[in-house]
């Protein structure tokens, strides 16, 4: 198949497409009910405890039993992969980039039964749940090529001013050891993937926890690394919801480095521990998102109105790039607002399984019962929905956490402006200015992503201003999401992320290495 597969280019794929997407489908839907393993130093794990995992469209189809690790499975894994560092940095790197892109390529292969059970058990429809598989073997093509491209990031410096000597000098860039990655459910393959494959690629080896109610994916990914050949140890998986196992993850003292993706309050909980005792250790925290977008008078309204609903509602809004907030040019709001309303309304609502269906349910529990008490709060303290929300129970939406998108005017002082609902909810301000515009786009301590839509002479002030570590404008396929690996770079300001540099950027990998400084006199 010829096309290739981004977030930009989902909205149009070619018909065979969907017709190998429903033969995954079948066959996954044949496999429910299985028992699934952790892995830990090269074998698949049975654990004294497991947990169902159910279909967030149907929780009455249990997907499978999935093993509940332990702070004993944690230690195991983390001394597993401490004794296959020494064997995995020291691996020629030809070799190891062979491995790696074998990976790769295995996700690739498998990308329609393993995008199938992401839409089983994340909810998301078969374009996003395609997109972030693809996205994940990307993930390992495109930081084993960075890697050689920067020659791993040795560079020799020039030699000493010494006469009688020669003094060689050169910086080189080293692994920690063993790197543990902690991934959410929202993108439970490709935030696993991506982290995993740039510890790996640059000689560490890994212990990777996955979110609680999304252990299958990671434990497909761990499919394909081990069925990649990978030697015992390198790569150890855990899933499950014992309270101990982060802990233990993040304190053992075998734990050189960890990435994180989840919420702000939890990121800075883990940043704090890896910088307190003796050896502070690095911490690569990508947090939350609380976007904005402005719309200017001079905006083209139908791509305006194109891009929002599509970051607005993508996935239930269950991303962290996800659009919650809008600012547009009260001479254009009525027009603008008349579109993104018709484009939200006509959105089908259902199974993500099925092709006709565009939004499935929300992924959790907790989303749903929050989404419930949010929509209570945007009927109040001056705000007024333009769509209600509701919860969907009527015949087979009554199995699973389907709610309609919202959206609802409120001012500026509401309380939910300030909080990351993850959630379908759009909330919208009208302002007089564009600087007014930036001031309230800005007024938000996460910076992840923005979006703008105006005339293009207006696109460099905005670019200019925003407060965001990823920025779009005039986008109709996404006013804020939609970043791609080798296309572009995703990470946040502010408190969306820790480091100032984002994933699948040029900057990326270094922050998996620490830097050597070699002298040597002849």
């Amino acid at each position: 198949m010829s096309f290739k597969l981004t977030y930009s280019t989902m909205f149009d794929p070619p018909a065979e497409l969907h017709t190998r997407f429903e033969d995954a489908m079948a066959r996954t839907l044949r496999s429910l009910g299985a028992t699934h393993a952790l892995h830990v130093a090269g074998a698949d794990r049975r654990s004294a405890k497991s947990a169902m995992s159910r279909n967030p469209a149907d929780q009455e189809q249990v997907l499978g039993e999935f093993g509940t690790a332990s702070a004993q499975d944690a230690d195991d894994a983390l001394k597993a992969a401490w004794r296959a560092w020494k064997g995995w940095k020291a691996m020629p790197l030809a070799k190891r980039m062979q491995l790696l892109r074998r990976v790769g390529d295995l996700i690739e292969e498998r990308v329609f039964d393993i995008a199938a059970a992401l839409t089983l058990e994340v909810g998301k429809n078969r374009m996003e749940a395609l997109g972030e598989v693809q996205e994940t073997a990307d993930f390992f093509h495109l930081y084993c090529d960075e890697f050689e491209k920067f020659g791993a990031f040795e560079r020799p410096l020039p030699n000493d001013p010494l006469s009688g000597y020669t003094s060689r000098n050169r910086s080189v860039m080293k692994p920690y050891g063993v790197w543990v990655v902690i991934s959410p459910f929202n993108f439970p393959c490709a935030l696993s993937g991506g982290p995993v494959a740039a510890a790996l690629v640059t000689g560490n080896t890994v212990v990777l926890k996955s979110a609680p109610a999304t252990p299958w994916a990671g434990r497909l990914l761990a499919d394909c690394i081990r069925d990649a050949g990978m030697p015992a140890g390198v790569f150890n998986y855990l899933s499950g919801a014992d309270t101990q196992v982060g802990p233990t993850l993040i304190e053992h003292a075998l734990a050189a480095g960890v990435t994180f993706t989840g919420s702000f309050e939890v990121g800075m909980r883990v940043a704090r521990t890896l910088q307190s005792g003796t050896q502070p250790r690095p911490c690569i925290a990508e947090m939350g998102g609380k976007n904005a977008c402005i719309v200017t008078a001079a905006a083209d309204l139908e791509r305006a109105a194109t891009g929002i609903v599509r970051s607005s509602f993508g996935m239930g809004g269950q991303k962290c790039s996800a659009l919650s907030r809008l600012y547009v040019h009260r001479d254009r709001a009525d027009a603008l607002l008349e579109q993104i309303v018709e484009q939200t309304r006509a959105l089908r609502i259902g199974n993500p399984a099925q092709r006709e269906y565009w939004l499935g349910p929300v992924t959790t529990r907790t989303g749903y019962d929050h989404y419930a008490r949010y929509a209570e709060l945007l009927c109040s303290d001056g705000a007024r929905s333009l769509i209600r929300g509701e919860q969907l129970k009527d015949g087979a939406l009554a199995r699973g956490f389907f709610v309609r998108p919202i959206v609802a005017e409120a001012p500026p002082a509401h309380t939910l402006w300030q909080t990351e609902m993850f959630l379908p909810i759009l909330m919208v301000h009208r302002v007089a200015s564009n600087e007014g515009a930036m001031q309230l786009a800005n007024a938000s301590p996460l910076g992840l992503t923005a979006g703008f839509y105006g005339a293009p002479d207006e696109v460099p002030w905005f670019q200019e201003n925003i407060e965001a570590g990823v920025t779009y404008a005039n986008r109709p396929q996404g006013a804020t999401t939609g970043a791609w690996p080798g296309y572009q770079p995703f990470g946040g300001w502010k408190g969306s992320g820790n480091t100032g540099k984002a994933i699948a950027s040029f900057y990326y990998l270094p922050q998996y290495l620490r830097e050597q400084s070699q002298t040597v006199v002849d």
